[in-house]
């Protein structure tokens, strides 16, 4: 199964108040949203996270609780992302595009006005705004093809690549 998540801003306690998240601190944020992301993300699986998983964490801390998330993980950077351990990922880049499943996406922690085959059906994908959902389907009524696979906008889970397919075909 292929997974995408971003902004999960672990260590972060700072983004607890900013983005109203319901937890009452850093240790149980950390603790929700790594089972959270285990409970999808099984050891066979991929996942594109789209940047922004730790902030103001040691790379030491960083990396202990990257170790815990199960998969192959494929981080695409985001603004708040240090120099992890390079062991922890199967690859890292600033921007990516995939097909998966007869389906061109196109990966950036960024979200973009434009992307390449965007006029042919292709996908983006992006966190960094920390929107919620109405932003996912607000794109989807005017016709964008752009989705947030950000963690403040999809219940703090990764989303599957056949949930977001599916999003955009109803």
């Amino acid at each position: 199964m292929i997974y995408f998540t971003s902004d999960l801003h672990l260590g972060h306690q700072g983004i607890i108040t900013m983005q109203d998240r319901p937890f009452n601190d850093v240790e149980e944020m950390n603790r929700v949203l790594i089972r959270n992301y285990n409970a999808f993300v099984h050891k066979e699986d991929t996942v594109y996270i789209l940047g922004d998983m730790c902030h103001h964490l040691t790379i030491e801390q960083a990396n202990e609780l990257i170790g815990k998330m199960n998969g192959k993980k494929i981080l695409i950077r985001g603004n708040h992302d240090k120099k992890y351990d390079e062991n922890l990922f199967d690859e890292i880049s600033d921007f990516k595009t995939v097909s998966l499943n007869g389906i061109y996406f196109v990966l950036m922690h960024y979200p973009m006005l434009s992307w390449p085959k965007k006029d042919s059906g292709s996908i983006q994908l992006h966190g960094h705004i920390h929107a919620d959902m109405d932003y996912n389907q607000k794109n989807r009524e005017e016709g964008i093809l752009r989705y947030d696979v950000g963690v403040d906008a999809n219940q703090y889970c990764p989303v599957s690549v056949q949930q977001i397919v599916g999003f955009f075909k109803n």
